[in-house]
């Protein structure tokens, strides 16, 4: 892949923007998440995976916009697709995805943290979704994904007057789950991921599409089905392995079925 870089550790999946100097989003890096996340979908050994850019400046800027300077209506087609299926497989992905936000994260840059089950920031981030400012809005689950994070009125303030906030001012508005020191987002973000080893896979996926699903789901209607999911388990391998465990006082050894 030419835009994104990938390392396995144990059964967490690096992955890390790399195109310098700003890890803007192009239609082939795009379409590399995609395929990426699908593979990792694939793997029963991957329990998790976290999501940096590299250097020290650019979390991501979100896209080029000069991919847009002619007005080509074509061009903005392709890209809000390419933007639409990499980000909503992200967030679709069975495991647990978390964000290493190490520098400025706009727009795309953004989204992409937003499409994330969990956000960790460095003091020195700053978060922004500017697409009003040059006649575009967010394409890539901006709108949605902001709004059912910190509310609609924080929402407006990002999308609607422009506004641009610290590290401290999202974790205090629900955006970011954790603000650690300049430098080390992503090594807590890998300890954070290295915790998910310790549940079952199955239940993970299980737990994270119930909670995602409440967003649209009437709450009777989730309850119902929380308690399905519940019964679902009980045909895995990995719920008697996990209670046999507990049983036996010994560490459970997950095989994601």
């Amino acid at each position: 892949m030419d835009f994104l870089t990938i390392e396995r550790r144990e059964h967490t999946a690096l992955i890390t923007i790399n195109n310098p100097p700003a890890n803007t989003w192009t239609e082939q890096s795009l379409t590399e998440l995609r395929v990426l996340i699908e593979q990792l979908n694939a793997e029963p050994e991957i329990y998790a995976l976290v999501l940096t850019g590299q250097g020290d400046k650019f979390f991501s800027a979100g896209a080029d916009l000069k991919l847009f300077a002619g007005g080509d209506k074509s061009v903005a087609a392709t890209m809000a697709r390419r933007f639409g299926q990499a980000f909503e497989t992200l967030s679709a992905f069975r495991g647990v995805s978390i964000t290493a936000i190490n520098g400025w994260a706009m727009g795309g840059g953004l989204e992409v943290a937003l499409a994330c089950d969990i956000r960790i920031a460095e003091a020195q981030a700053r978060m922004a979704l500017p697409e009003a400012t040059v006649g575009l809005l967010p394409c890539a689950g901006g709108t949605q994904n902001l709004t059912a994070l910190v509310g609609e009125g924080w929402a407006k303030r990002m999308i609607l007057c422009g506004e641009r906030i610290d590290a401290p001012t999202a974790e205090r508005i629900g955006l970011v789950e954790q603000i650690v020191p300049a430098g080390t987002a992503l090594e807590q973000a890998l300890a954070l991921a290295a915790k998910v080893a310790k549940q079952s896979p199955v239940a993970v996926a299980a737990c994270k599409t119930l909670i995602q699903s409440g967003r649209s789901m009437p709450r009777q209607q989730a309850l119902v089905q929380e308690r399905e999911c519940f019964l679902d388990l009980f045909d895995s391998e990995d719920q008697r392995e996990g209670v046999q465990a507990f049983l036996q006082k010994r560490e459970a050894q997950w095989s994601n079925r």
